[in-house]
């Protein structure tokens, strides 16, 4: 049974920082982008960061380019997202992805990921930024 399992989420102030990972099982997706996605209390779920197979690119959504950075270890088939300057905007369910559709693809198309390109979904983590 495959499984993507986040942890790392909690209650944090504004400004302060969290570390989410999201540990796989049941299969190796070291040939499969990564992707982390979120949804705010009634809001729709919404992109937040991908990274590519190798890691080597990563796509942020704007509201969170140079605050937040996602990462990859292969070998212990876990992806990252290191969250800075949380702000309370930032509060919400955040969910690990992946699409299996395109292995060892590193083109631009995770610039603008969408909900129906993943394959595999994890349960979630609640972050909650206080002001």
């Amino acid at each position: 049974q495959v499984q993507l399992v986040e942890s790392g989420g909690g209650l944090v102030q504004a400004g302060g920082s969290l570390r989410l990972s999201c540990v796989a099982s049941g299969r190796t997706f070291s040939s499969d982008a990564m992707a982390w996605f979120r949804q705010a209390p009634g809001k729709e779920r919404e992109f937040v960061a991908a990274i590519t197979w190798s890691g080597g690119s990563t796509y942020y959504a704007d509201s969170v380019k140079e605050r937040f950075t996602i990462s990859r270890d292969n070998a212990k088939n876990t992806v990252y997202l290191q969250m800075n300057n949380l702000k309370p905007e930032d509060t919400a369910v955040y969910y690990c992805a992946a699409d299996s559709s395109r292995p060892y693809y590193s083109g631009s198309y995770y610039s603008n990921l969408r909900e129906y390109d993943i394959n595999y979904w994890g349960k979630g983590t609640l972050v909650t930024v206080s002001s």
